[in-house]
């Protein structure tokens, strides 16, 4: 059994999936990178609610961003966090 910790840490991970709107912008960002403003326009709500759980998705480390001259492009953390949502989807089709 992992340490409590790991668990503790696995279960605000997991947390983190239980937003409809933090789900749309992760599969969106499975296709390529995009700004604040294509990622809303993409999912269909606001700069500001895109922002909102933006931060939220950096602090669970599963999107990372870089600055391009005044923007900043977001974009997954790395295929692991790919891999999660499609293991996901996979087995909720299943």
């Amino acid at each position: 059994m992992p340490d409590e910790e790991l668990l503790y840490d696995l279960a605000d991970l997991f947390k983190v999936f239980a937003d409809t709107t933090r789900i749309k912008i992760l599969f969106a960002l499975m296709n390529h990178e995009m700004p604040v403003g294509e990622l809303a326009e993409a999912i269909g709500a606001t700069q500001s609610a895109v922002s909102h759980q933006l931060r939220q998705l950096k602090q669970a480390q599963l999107v990372k961003f870089q600055r391009d001259g005044k923007s900043i492009i977001y974009s997954l953390s790395d295929d692991h966090v790919y891999t999660m949502l499609a293991q996901g989807m996979t087995h909720i089709c299943e």
